[in-house]
């Protein structure tokens, strides 16, 4: 499925992005390496590109990506250019490889964590929605290794991407939303860990204990810095948080906390003053992603982390897509139609997502989100 990385044409240089849809921006001046979501992280980290134009070539040749147009074609929602954009950021749960530490390999990769970012035009704020794994939703036909995967009523969001990889998991996304990705940005496990120790770590502080035998995580209240191990086991925690009920919502709000606190992290650092620990970071996070086709060279992902160097931590509304228990198994969840609109009418029309459509739903009660800042 991964191509091989085409050159970006002087004119897409020019612009810092390709504009296949909702991305006619010129880059902002600031290099403030920012991008909403766990995942996009990596994504962002290729920072102020001009500095690294020496080992352009070299850290070009780390990245991978995938032909969502070519794989999909024609059969998705409008390619609507009005400035907005659309990414879908994943994390990858695959146990091959390094990743085995975290359980045994079954053969294939699910979606860990999803969510999608949506960046307003004028690239001043964004939206987030996070898809919980377990969501029931109608899975679409797709096409893996040349074969038909059958669509399926009733599927698990995270199963889009085991059985049809990127393509499928941005298949269903679309049919599930009814707007049209712009880009994709896939993370493992592995590559999550190495971001984070190449930063120097993420300061967060604990309000209440966390304590999580199954991720390996014990934090008491107070302020820690998290290495990449640890990180890890927080954003994946579904069973250490008080009343918590093991489910995935309450580690969707805990990922959300933990990606404000990244995004501010990075904010303080000062980067762009230390040419080394810039290029190790750009080094490590070109190793740790998969991209689409259209967004893997760092000249396009510096584009786009400039362009969106005006968005902080405050500028970035996170929700939960609006869920409620399935009657036939307590251990899924089903969209909230009537809420589940709401959110995608407000990207659809690049509005702000409005408070009425979380109300109710499951996703987002229990405030786990508020036991670290």
């Amino acid at each position: 499925m991964a191509d091989s990385n085409g050159t970006a044409t002087a004119e897409r240089r020019s612009r810092g992005i390709r504009a296949t849809g909702r991305r006619r921006k010129t880059p902002s001046r600031r290099r403030r390496i920012v991008t909403v979501s766990l995942c996009a992280l990596a994504g962002v980290v290729l920072l102020g590109g001009a500095g690294l134009g020496f080992v352009y070539y070299q850290l070009n040749g780390n990245l991978k990506g995938v032909d969502i147009n070519a794989a999909l074609g024609a059969d998705r929602p409008q390619n609507v250019n009005d400035g907005s954009m659309d990414i879908l950021v994943m994390g990858s749960d695959s146990r091959a490889g390094k990743n085995s530490d975290y359980g045994r390999d079954e053969g294939g990769a699910r979606s860990d964590t999803a969510m999608i970012v949506h960046i307003y035009k004028g690239h001043k704020k964004a939206s987030v929605v996070g898809i919980p794994r377990d969501t029931l939703v109608e899975r679409p036909d797709c096409t893996a290794n040349g074969k038909t995967v059958p669509g399926q009523r009733r599927a698990m969001f995270n199963t889009a991407f085991e059985v049809g990889g990127a393509p499928c998991a941005v298949k269903t996304v679309e049919n599930l939303s009814k707007i049209r990705m712009d880009h994709f940005v896939e993370v493992d496990f592995t590559g999550f860990k190495k971001l984070i120790d190449a930063l120097g770590g993420v300061d967060i502080t604990t309000t209440k204990p966390i304590d999580d035998k199954y991720s390996h995580l014990n934090l008491q209240p107070g302020k820690h810095t998290l290495d990449g191990e640890k990180a890890l086991g927080l954003v994946r925690t579904r069973h250490g948080v008080p009343g918590g009920d093991g489910s995935d919502l309450g580690r969707i709000q805990l990922q959300q906390a933990f990606i404000k606190a990244l995004m501010n992290q990075v904010k303080s650092i000062g980067l762009l003053t230390s040419p080394t620990k810039l290029y190790n970071i750009a080094e490590t996070a070109t190793k740790a992603i998969t991209t689409d086709t259209d967004l893997n060279s760092i000249g396009e992902l510096s584009g786009l982390a400039k362009s969106l160097g005006a968005i902080g931590s405050e500028n970035v509304d996170m929700v939960t897509l609006p869920v409620a228990g399935d009657a036939a198994n307590p251990d899924r969840v089903v969209p909230l139609e009537r809420q589940s609109q709401q959110v995608w009418q407000a990207l659809q029309q690049d509005k702000d997502i409005p408070k009425s459509a979380i109300q109710g739903s499951a996703g987002d009660k229990g405030g786990t989100g508020n036991y670290v800042k």
